[in-house]
C-alpha cells in the first residue's frame, strides 16, 4: 500500500465498516511504519482491472505479528481473495520472523472467522465491546507459526513456552 492508495481504501473502508471505519489518519500512521530499515508494518492492496478490490495490514514487534485489517469488495467475496490476502500477510510475519500471529475479528463476522480457522487460527479470548461505536465484542484469535515450533532439546524445558495469550 502506497499514499496513493488510502483514498480508494478508505472508500472501500467505509462502505464495509461504516460504524467503526478506520480513519484517513489511522493508514497515513500504519503506513508511516512500514518503510525503512526499522519497518513494523507491511500494508497491500490488491487491484482488479484497475480497480482497488482489498487491503490488508500486519504489524510485527518482538515475534508477535498482529493483522490490523484485512478486506475485500462486496463483489470479491467467495472468490479466494482474502484468503490470498491472508497469505500474504502470512508470509510477511514469516519476513519478520513471528513466532504467533494474532487478530481480532467482529463475534458476528462468521465468514471471517471460517477463513482464519482454515489458516489455522484458533480461538484464545474475548475483547468486550472493541468494535465501537456499536460495542460489538471482539473474538480474539491465534496462529502459531512454523517458527515458533520447538526444537526439542533436554537441556531447554521450556522451549517453545508462550507468553501472553493476547496483546494490548
Amino acid at each position: 500500500m502506497r499514499w496513493w492508495d488510502i483514498e480508494p481504501v478508505l472508500a472501500l473502508e467505509l462502505d464495509l465498516f461504516p460504524e467503526d471505519a478506520w480513519s484517513e489518519g489511522m493508514f497515513w500512521s500504519e503506513l508511516a511504519h512500514a518503510r525503512g530499515a526499522a519497518a513494523t508494518r507491511r500494508y497491500l492492496v490488491a487491484e482488479l482491472a484497475g480497480r482497488l478490490v482489498g487491503y490488508g495490514g500486519l504489524c510485527a514487534i518482538d515475534g508477535t505479528g498482529d493483522i490490523q485489517t484485512i478486506a475485500t469488495a462486496r463483489d470479491q467475496w467467495g472468490t479466494g481473495l482474502g484468503a490470498r490476502l491472508l497469505t500474504a500477510l502470512l508470509s510477511a510475519a514469516t519476513a519478520f520472523e513471528c513466532r504467533e500471529v494474532l487478530l481480532e475479528v467482529r463475534v458476528d463476522n462468521l465468514r471471517a472467522q471460517r477463513l482464519y480457522e482454515r489458516f489455522g487460527f484458533e480461538p484464545i479470548g474475548f475483547r468486550r465491546g472493541y468494535y465501537q461505536p456499536g460495542n460489538v465484542d471482539a473474538l480474539v484469535m491465534r496462529l502459531i507459526t512454523a517458527a515458533a515450533e520447538p526444537t526439542a532439546s533436554p537441556a531447554d524445558p521450556v522451549q517453545g513456552t508462550q507468553g501472553n495469550p493476547t496483546h494490548g
